[in-house]
């Protein structure tokens, strides 16, 4: 008898061969031994990524006790300064760079789909690659102390001090090359964060009834979209002119080294809100549970949220008041400094309003939250002082600005984590907390923090200059500099209280009840330490507190609910609902893959073309990149599912899998890797304005490009858009011949396009000058992303030809034509750019 194409199993992440029985738990089951290595489950990567970020801290924390410990004395020699330079640049790269961010995208990965009601990630590879990159990067970071070569020219690796003049050894590379490494960890996770929270929410969770944490990590990864780049385009050309000589930051050749200062706090300053607003979020998700009311304000909350988002990146050169800006940039960025207290303080009077709603139970969350509310506010007071930019001068580069960096940083992300961390560990391990240890530790860490950090505005109103090893006996800032160390230590002993009770609650601590808390939120709906599925059946949600206004669900056991998707695929496949983005009505059927090794392969080929580049090991790079390439082609060699319907399970509803159009989640992916693209795309444009307008006498000498060349692939640009379009049609018209050729045309435009912008650009010098160099860097952008489209349009080719694509399945043409429209906007971009430098005298 011949099976339907709805019953046709594909050929990709099938189950185990001989198991066509498998039942729902075990078609979820995690691998064990050395194959966890190649699970995908949100579960484990969000634990990989807050275990390794925990342990991160703990090494940054040690470095803080040891910096210190040098300042506790007047005249210390406990640390040469070369040491001590490296200890508190490795300090700060570590907290900002490889604990801060990686924390929350650990909350995040592990907290999304049981918010939501999925069962995993829509890309569970996504995240796992993601989190292979954050851990190589780190360790190349790490290494540095293994040769003698630790950055130590502070975490914002200033320019010209991290220049090979200045900087001749390997410490600088290895910060730039592991940092670069890490942060594909943080894009990816924006990538994932938002499709997951937009395309696989349960039935009848519409946008306004999401759990308030979910817009907290939406606007959050929207702003990691946005502000990472400007930072990786940064590190980029820093480590070119380290390996290559290219002269970005020489003013002789028309560079400038403030560029280097614009891309990082681009990045730089809207960090802190990327690690404030998770953080707040996590807050505004724990307040209600312990006072027993809603959240005050929802609206106003997610109101103050997105603005804040837009906000952030006005104000940039919050940090650069110093550095000569003019007067009227001064003034717009000390109002845009001020105004983004105005979202803050909506969120933290909303906190207030929804405390005095009813008494709440002081346990152990509730004391961090507590001290979150008293350290942050004190710290946006002196945030609002920095922003004065008389007051910002006097006290730039002292001690007031580390005493302000850490109340914001300290009190608007540890102390709402640890409190955190208490009240989802029920979830990580199945058992409770010592209250006892847990209100230790908090008062040991508030009085410590307060007395270590406190002393320091004290100190820099007095003068003290920060990244000092050393300072004269008799000046005022003994006894400050002492009672700060030991503040320090007594945080310290805090935070050793809390891994003790850790580590005792594994073996001592009481089993967990079910929602221990009484929370409203649905990743409480099971027991602690539910199935790997999360939920038996997905359930349908009509409130923002379901498990306080739906009685049904918390009644009998979970697994017996009704809802949808509750019998295994026909083809044994990992399934989860995918929902439209706004309304949150079911849409279609998302299939999971089940564990893969390519994330991981993929990573070690990345990384290990990252680890050669710094070795100096060029010839090897072409293996690093093979390996990448092969891990990639398993991740991508497969079948789609568009096209194939099966039931819900929900009365009268059957579904897609996978569906084509702009609701899908591959969609969303793909136009948020355009997002991303052009953030990077932009911040070289950004660059090259920068360098063109602050020495326009050097900018004019550089060699105007071809002008043939750039109109050749100006019209290749719009060519290519318009082939991608064509094998689109074609392959919806069911011509997979016609549409395999038509990839095949966009190969050749691809490339052709490429040579045409290289021939544009051979009579600009490089090394000649900065703006020269900023064209070769814009041209290189342009063309890796041709060579993408290259890529995948031959492999949409080839699937087709080799008979891999049944009838229906349209979806990866669409989002070739969609990826190629953003890379064919680049290419007019660029060429346009290239033209005007012909035309502009």
């Amino acid at each position: 008898m011949t099976r339907s194409p709805d019953h046709i199993p594909p050929a990709h992440d099938r189950a185990p061969k001989g198991n066509r029985d498998l039942s729902f738990g075990a078609l979820w089951q995690q691998p064990s031994g050395m194959a966890v290595l190649a699970s995908v489950s949100h579960r484990v990567v969000g634990k990989r990524f807050l275990i390794t970020g925990f342990i991160f801290f703990l090494i940054a924390g040690v470095l803080a006790l040891l910096v210190r410990t040098q300042l506790i004395v007047p005249e210390n020699t406990f640390l040469d300064s070369q040491t001590y330079n490296q200890f508190f640049t490795m300090h700060g790269t570590i907290m900002m760079f490889l604990f801060a961010i990686p924390m929350l995208e650990g909350f995040a990965i592990y907290l999304i789909p049981l918010m939501t009601g999925a069962r995993d990630l829509v890309y569970p590879r996504l995240g796992a690659f993601g989190y292979y990159c954050y851990l190589f990067g780190g360790a190349i970071v790490m290494s540095s102390f293994l040769f003698d070569a630790a950055p130590d020219g502070g975490w914002f690796m200033y320019v010209p001090l991290s220049t090979r003049e200045f900087t001749a050894g390997m410490s600088a590379d290895f910060w730039l090359i592991g940092i670069t490494l890490a942060e594909i960890a943080s894009v990816t996770a924006a990538v994932e964060i938002i499709a997951a929270i937009l395309c696989s929410r349960a039935p009848g969770m519409r946008l306004t009834r999401m759990p308030i944490l979910l817009w907290y990590l939406l606007v959050t990864a929207f702003m990691i979209a946005v502000g990472f780049p400007p930072l990786i385009i940064g590190t980029l050309i820093l480590e070119g002119e380290r390996l290559l000589g290219l002269p970005f930051f020489d003013t002789a050749l028309g560079g400038d080294p403030v560029l280097w200062q614009h891309l990082f706090w681009l990045f730089g300053h809207p960090e802190v809100y990327i690690i404030f607003l998770p953080a707040a979020g996590m807050v505004a998700t724990m307040l209600p549970v312990f006072v027993g009311k809603p959240l005050f304000g929802y609206g106003f909350v997610v109101a103050s949220v997105v603005t804040m988002g837009f906000l952030s990146f006005g104000l940039w050169a919050h940090h650069m008041f110093a550095t000569g800006l003019p007067n009227m940039s001064l003034t717009l960025f000390s109002a845009a400094s001020t105004m983004v207290a105005i979202p803050t303080g909506v969120q933290i009077f909303c906190f207030i309003a929804t405390l005095a709603q009813a008494r709440p139970r002081l346990t152990v969350p509730m004391y961090f939250i507590l001290g979150f509310l008293f350290i942050f506010v004190l710290g946006g007071l002196t945030g609002v002082m920095l922003a004065s930019v008389p007051f910002n001068l006097q006290a730039h580069d002292s001690y007031f600005v580390v005493a302000h960096l850490h109340y914001v940083l300290i009190g608007g992300f540890v102390f709402p984590m640890f409190g955190a961390l208490y009240y989802w560990v029920p979830h990580f391990t199945g058992r409770m907390m010592s209250e006892r240890l847990g209100k230790w530790a908090f008062w040991l860490m508030f009085s410590g923090f307060n007395l270590a950090f406190f002393m320091m505005h004290l100190t820099g109103m007095r003068g003290m200059p920060r990244r000092i090893a050393t300072y004269p006996e008799g000046i005022g800032w003994d006894r400050l500099n002492m009672l700060s160390s030991i503040g320090s230590y007594i945080l310290a002993a805090g935070i050793a209280v809390f891994i003790f009770d850790f580590f005792r609650h594994r073996w001592r601590g009481p089993a967990a009840g079910r929602n221990p808390w009484g929370a409203a939120t649905l990743e409480w709906l099971y027991p602690p330490q539910a199935p790997g599925y999360n939920f038996r059946a997905i359930p349908t949600v009509h409130s923002r507190e379901p498990l306080w206004d739906q009685p049904e669900l918390t009644r009998g056991d979970p697994e017996a609910l009704p809802g949808a998707l509750r019998e295994t695929a026909p083809d044994h496949r990992r399934e989860t609902l995918g929902c439209d983005p706004v309304s949150g009505a079911p849409i279609q059927i998302l299939r999971l893959p089940h564990p893969s090794w390519s994330p991981l392969i993929l990573a070690v080929g990345l990384a290990l073309v990252f680890v050669l580049v710094l070795a100096g090991q060029y010839v090897w790079v072409t293996a690093g990149a093979v390996i990448a390439l092969i891990g990639l082609t398993m991740w991508v060699w497969e079948p789609s599912d568009s096209g194939v319907h099966r039931d819900t399970g929900l009365p009268g509803l059957r579904l897609p899998v996978n569906i084509v159009d702009r609701r899908s989640h591959l969609y969303f992916a793909t136009t948020g890797t355009l997002l991303i693209s052009f953030a990077l795309y932009a911040s070289i444009l950004f660059a090259g304005l920068y360098l063109w307008n602050t020495q326009p006498q050097i900018s004019a000498t550089t060699a105007a490009p071809d002008m043939a060349a750039a109109i050749g692939a100006l019209v290749g640009g719009g060519l290519l858009a318009l082939l991608a379009w064509g094998a689109n049609r074609l392959a919806c018209a069911q011509r997979r011949v016609g549409a395999a050729l038509m990839d095949l045309l966009c190969v050749l435009a691809a490339a052709t396009t490429a040579v045409a912008l290289g021939l544009a650009l051979m009579p600009v010098d490089p090394f000649a000058s900065a703006f020269g160099a900023m064209g070769w860097t814009l041209g290189a952008f342009v063309a890796v992303y041709l060579v993408v489209v290259c890529y995948w349009a031959l492999f949409n080719a080839l699937r087709k030809l080799a008979g891999a694509v049944r009838p229906g399945q349209t979806l990866p043409d669409m989002l070739l034509s969609t990826f190629a429209n953003g890379v064919a906007v680049m290419v007019i971009g660029a060429a346009s750019v290239f033209l005007m430098l012909e035309v502009v005298p």
